[in-house]
Order: C-alpha cells, then structure tokens, then sequence
C-alpha cells in the first residue's frame, strides 16, 4: 500500500507499525483527520505527550512559548517559583517546564476532564509532579500566590482563516466566539489579584490581534514591561508582561 502524499516517512512508518488494515487510516487522512491522533503522540520540546481528540495537537508555535518562557524565567531567577498553566489541555506546556526547571511548583488548570484525564497520564509518563485541577477559569477563585501565568488560551474567531484539520480538534479549546479576547480579559484581570509582586505572564497570541492585546495588556498593567516576540515565521505571535 502506497503512502499518502500528506504525510511524513516517518508518520507512515508510525502507523504501519500500529496498525494492520491501513484502508480506513487512508480513508481519515484524507479527509483531513491528523494524523497525530492516529499515531496517538507527538514528540514535544524533547518529551513523548500522548493525543486524542480530547485535547489540542501541541504545535511548533507553541514549543518556541515555552522555550522563551524558560529563558525569562531564568533570567528573572524565578526558577523556584509557582506556576499556574491556564488551558493545560493535553499537559504539554507544564510538563516541559516541570522538567527543564524542576524547582517550579506547577498548577494547572482545564475545564475539560477527559482533557486533564490525558494530561495526568502524560505527567506520569515524563515523571511529571504537576497539580491538575479541572475548573472552569471564570469561576476559578485561586487560594494561593503565583509569580508566573503562562497560557495558549483559546483565541480563534469563527471568521478566521483555519486549516482543514482543526475541525477534528476539541472547539473549546480553540475558538473563543467572542472577539478573541476572553480568556485574555479574564487572565489579566484575575492575575492583579493572585500573582505576587515580581512575576511574569507568558501568552501565546494570533499574530493580528498584537496590538489590541499589548494594549489591553497596558490598561491591567500599565507599569509593566510588556513585550511582543515572533515565532519562527516572524509572526507576532507572543506576549510577554514582567514586574521585576
């Protein structure tokens, strides 16, 4: 049986190891079903995270996050400190951070518990300790300090541009039917109240919504520093707010 053209060497290695009647796994490529749940994990910043269609694919985009992330954490000597994860999703963001900077004490938070149920078993797989609690972030009301958010929130507009393959991917956990500033609203207004005097917000963002959200970002915090970074395609796609 030949290779789809739509995916990797690598990826039909993957899936004629696992599967034996490879008709019906032709049949959902090409119709756009991704082939990491097929596969059911993706290699992300070094580490195995496991994928259904109950959580978000982690992407590129969101590896380079996490990587500046770790960076300003260092740099602002924040390495033993507390972490709250907003949209764990899949657990691949707290994961990461948890191991690369293991003094991090990590919280993360997702309304979804099929998402979490994944996110726990990906944490036990990489010899994760992260706290998982399954909230809903508008009625979350947090009991402890923090001196780091970090958060891919869901940010897509129903009028954006998306690729085929999104439609198969958990909607909550993408779209936000609003105006794409929601979860960001609500993160920004909630940090004033739960993160500690020096600290550092990390957020993945839609490369045309940057302006609107540094200048959101100024309203909350006007004596902050707050910068926008780019992605591996020049693309504005993360906003950073630190008080040191």
């Amino acid at each position: 049986m030949e290779k789809p053209n739509n995916i990797t060497d690598n990826d039909w290695k993957l899936l004629k190891s696992k599967y034996k009647n490879l008709k019906p796994i032709i049949k959902k490529i090409n119709k756009d079903y991704p082939v990491q749940y097929l596969i059911g994990n993706v290699n992300f910043y070094g580490y195995n995270i496991n994928v259904n269609k109950n959580v978000l694919i982690p992407r590129f985009e969101t590896e380079t996050l996490v990587e500046k992330t770790i960076n300003y954490i260092k740099k602002l000597k924040l390495t033993n400190s507390s972490l709250l994860e907003v949209g764990t999703g899949s657990g691949c963001i707290s994961i990461v951070l948890k191991k690369e900077l293991d003094g991090l004490k990590i919280t993360s938070l997702d309304i979804s518990k099929k998402a979490l149920k994944v996110a726990n078993k990906n944490a036990k797989l990489n010899n994760a300790d992260i706290n998982f609690i399954n909230c809903d972030i508008f009625k979350y009301k947090p009991i402890n300090k923090y001196d780091i958010l970090i958060s891919n929130p869901p940010y897509v507009k129903e009028t954006d541009d998306i690729d085929n393959s999104i439609k198969y991917e958990p909607k909550n956990a993408i779209f936000d039917n609003e105006n794409g500033l929601k979860y960001y609203k609500r993160m920004l207004e909630l940090g004033k109240t739960f993160l500690n005097k020096k600290n550092l917000i990390a957020f993945e963002i839609s490369y045309n919504m940057s302006k609107v959200l540094k200048d959101l970002a100024k309203e909350y915090y006007p004596k902050s520093k707050i910068l926008v970074e780019k992605d591996l395609s020049n693309k504005n796609r993360y906003l950073f707010i630190i008080n040191e």
